[in-house]
């Protein structure tokens, strides 16, 4: 199984070689079997690319984010095809009942509000009760928006009451860089699993063209609010990126065991999907670091 994430942050080049990827630049070569990559981040509008890299990239299932001149995070390759039978499960997602959807959403979001409420906790916040209430609350579909609450409630406990998500800051910033490496590597296995990423379970949105990675990812941004909390103050650099980064190896619990972040997503993907097409039982990602 893969493991490494490769991040590539300087003007470099990157090519193929007998299932090898070559960093080249003025001084040296560096060769990376392909079988070791996960994921490549391309970290600098400056790198130069061969599309013979990319497409075997692509056909080895490897995750590519590309960064724009700031360093962020703007987009990703998604190989076509890569599950033998996924236009029969394209074919059953469109047709998901709306009443499994509305279960499913309800235990994702009683899901999330958990790990919320237990980050709260580890840090001694008196609003845990708070969200622990919330968690009793949540219906069908999350129809009272006990969601929208939780989350008001937790970053506020987090970063102050003055703090807004999405704004023009630093922990902003941070956090949105964590999440869209969430976000990248949940589209890998909803792709790798033969799954439609626009067609959501709660996620509807036209112009949203991850709605079902948005509605997968909810449980697992815990682990990136985690670090920033605890990092707030640490300068965002490249340093502190692959810090991120790193976080996706470290191991964390579920289903009773321990296993990387990286394999429990691949775990909860598949098994979260399953509990549309076949009834299985949802299985939370709960958090309590290895």
């Amino acid at each position: 199984m893969s493991f490494r994430t490769v991040v590539i942050n300087k003007a470099n080049k990157i090519s193929y070689k007998n299932r090898f990827l070559v960093v080249k630049d003025d001084m040296d070569e560096t060769y990376i079997h392909l079988s070791e990559i996960d994921t490549l981040i391309v970290d600098s509008i400056s790198v130069s690319i061969s599309s013979y890299l990319l497409k075997e990239l692509a056909t080895n299932k490897i995750n590519i984010i590309f960064c724009d001149e700031k360093h962020n995070p703007f987009g990703e390759l998604s190989p076509y095809g890569i599950c033998h039978n996924s236009s029969k499960k394209i074919a059953n997602q469109i047709k998901w009942e709306k009443k499994k959807k509305a279960n499913l959403w309800k235990l994702i979001v009683k899901n999330k509000i958990m790990n919320q409420m237990l980050l709260l906790k580890k840090i001694n916040s008196e609003n845990s009760d708070l969200l622990m209430k919330y968690i009793d609350e949540v219906t069908e579909n999350d129809k009272t928006n006990r969601e929208a609450h939780a989350s008001k409630v937790y970053f506020n406990s987090l970063f102050t009451k003055k703090f807004v998500r999405n704004a023009d800051d630093e922990i902003n910033a941070k956090l949105n860089y964590g999440y869209a490496i969430l976000l990248s590597t949940i589209n890998k296995e909803v792709i790798s699993n033969g799954y439609l990423t626009q067609v959501g379970i709660n996620h509807k949105s036209e112009y949203n063209k991850f709605n079902l990675t948005c509605d997968l990812m909810e449980p697992f941004r815990v682990v990136i609010d985690n670090f920033v909390y605890f990092n707030q103050q640490q300068p965002f650099n490249t340093e502190y990126k692959l810090s991120l980064v790193n976080l996706f190896n470290a191991k964390y619990n579920y289903n009773n065991r321990k296993y990387t972040l990286k394999d429990i997503i691949s775990f909860y993907v598949k098994n979260t999907l399953q509990c549309l097409d076949d009834n299985t039982q949802y299985k939370d990602f709960v958090f309590y670091e290895g």
